[in-house]
């Protein structure tokens, strides 16, 4: 039997090297801080890649992360079935469609039940989730902290909403999300489902989930685990459909050998899909960082400098991060998979905020990305275009990457721009440029008749954590509280059956005599 690939975190730490699958899921950060990377790439075969032409997505996907993923960890008829069902709850039958806009082409990932991106790999990582804890990970329980910009919020309480021995609490900055977003997350009533507003910023409530992680006994003793992006089950469901973009546009496009991705950016795990898709061998040209004012990473990519500034809110919410999480993964590679060089870098950059390459790994950074940065105006300016000459509506962040093809010249049919939401999401913005605005889903007009529920928490971390722990043990005593009345259910259900038959027998006797 073929073996699993294994992962190791970025820090180094012995402990936290050569790990399984399951257990880098079920960790979802390292517990020296570290993000987890595979120690090893499966490589796709020129061969193997146009074999998998004719596949539907959830074949394909099957395919992509069963390179990563065998029987040892998962057997291969449970991953299939993980994933067709993770698929089924996208309105389209390709999952995420590729459509020709303008010259070049638009991969919709707003195809799933948030509409958005996320959902392509948050619904992989909640039916992981529930498989893992069926199979005897942590004792069947796990309490999943998450922070969210916008949409990983909602895409992960859709993916983890009833799902047994699973609560699922997220943090979002309050006032910084858009109003639909907000109402996607807190019109869920699930018991295991809690939503918090965090006065604070992004960063602040992706703060306080490290410092959550790195206190042990909590940590331990709340069974924590992830949804974010420092997940690598996310990152891995998100290189499905870069290798589902470029069979799409190679099947219209039969000059093209190699396709680039241009990818509205902000945590970085995203583009980084993409990254580790053209390491397995798919023909990827360029990798295209697409930034709003938030821009530090198109400063690395451009000057060499991580510098971190104060965030800027914008149009683009969920990319109004001054800090990507998943960039500590690229990094690492940059320095030669190197812990050592790694941990002096993130520790330079915590303790002063700045991080700097020059020279020879500048180079090859910006040979392996490149960049652009869309301000609000000239983000507002591509939508009012591509509505105007093209019927096509665009979200604020696909706008972002739309235009920095425009700004690199490759608005060709070589190039596909992520869009990864439904205009609709965001329709204040969007009217800044469009109006009247087209009808929106029913899906999300309906959300304003329905009710919310969600808690207000100060911007510190022990208060949040003593709130999931009281909601967790709030919760336990309800599924007890619940089992019990089964319990006494059952045992009246089956008291009344034996009565009955009883009955029925004293009926049967007193006729035969």
């Amino acid at each position: 039997m073929s073996k699993s690939t294994t992962y190791s975190s970025t820090r180094g730490c012995p402990t936290q090297q050569s790990i399984s699958f399951r257990d880098a899921v079920m960790r979802g950060l390292a517990h020296d801080r570290g993000l987890f990377v595979p120690d090893s790439f499966p490589t796709v075969t020129p061969e193997e890649l146009e074999s998998w032409r004719s596949l539907s997505y959830a074949d394909l996907a099957a395919n992509v992360i069963g390179k990563f993923v065998k029987d040892d960890q998962v057997p291969r008829d449970v991953l299939e079935g993980i994933v067709k069902r993770s698929c089924a709850a996208f309105r389209s039958e390709e999952v995420t469609p590729l459509v020709k806009v303008d010259g070049h082409y638009v991969l919709e990932l707003f195809h799933g039940p948030t509409f958005a991106f996320k959902d392509v790999a948050l619904q992989m990582l909640g039916n992981f989730f529930e498989y893992f804890l069926a199979t005897g990970s942590n004792s069947g329980r796990l309490a999943v902290l998450g922070a969210t910009s916008g949409d990983t919020g909602s895409a992960a309480i859709y993916g983890l909403r009833g799902k047994k021995g699973v609560d699922c609490i997220i943090l979002f900055p309050k006032g910084r999300v858009s109003e639909i977003q907000e109402r996607q997350m807190t019109t869920v009533q699930d018991g295991n489902i809690h939503c918090v507003a965090v006065e604070g910023t992004f960063d602040d409530c992706q703060d306080i989930v490290k410092a959550s992680f790195g206190n042990v006994e909590f940590r331990d003793r709340v069974k924590l685990g992830a949804v974010n992006s420092i997940n690598w089950c996310r990152v891995l469901a998100q290189t499905t459909y870069y290798f589902w973009s470029y069979l799409r546009v190679t099947d219209k496009e039969k000059d093209v050998e190699k396709v680039n991705f241009s990818v509205p950016t902000g945590n970085f795990g995203d583009i980084l899909a993409g990254y580790y898709s053209k390491r397995m061998g798919l023909p990827v040209g360029d990798l295209i960082v697409a930034t709003n004012e938030n821009d530090i990473l198109h400063r690395f990519f451009t000057k060499g400098e991580y510098h971190r500034e104060d965030i800027q809110q914008t149009i683009s919410p969920s990319m109004d991060i001054c800090v990507s999480s998943n960039f500590e993964r690229y990094l690492y590679h940059l320095a030669g998979d190197d812990s050592q060089t790694l941990a002096n870098w993130m520790s330079a950059f915590e303790s002063t905020g700045k991080l700097t390459i020059t020279g020879k790994k500048l180079d090859e950074a910006r040979a392996e990305f490149k960049s652009a940065r869309a301000d609000t105006a000239a983000t507002l300016d591509i939508i009012k275009k591509y509505h105007a000459e093209h019927n096509y509506m665009l979200c604020p962040h696909a706008a972002v990457g739309v235009s920095a093809i425009h700004q690199l010249n490759t608005a060709n049919s070589a190039t596909v721009s992520l869009a990864t939401a439904h205009f609709a999401k965001f329709g204040d913005a969007v009217a800044m440029a469009v109006d009247p605005l087209p009808e929106i889903p029913p899906e999300l007009s309906s959300l304003w008749t329905m009710d919310t529920r969600k808690s207000d928490c100060p911007n510190d971390a022990a208060v949040v954590q003593a709130f999931m722990e009281r909601r967790i043990e709030e919760r336990m005593e309800s599924e007890k509280a619940g089992d019990k009345k089964k319990k006494q259910l059952r045992q009246f259900v089956g008291l009344s059956i034996a009565v009955g038959l009883v009955a029925v027998a004293v009926s049967m006797l007193k006729k035969r005599r």
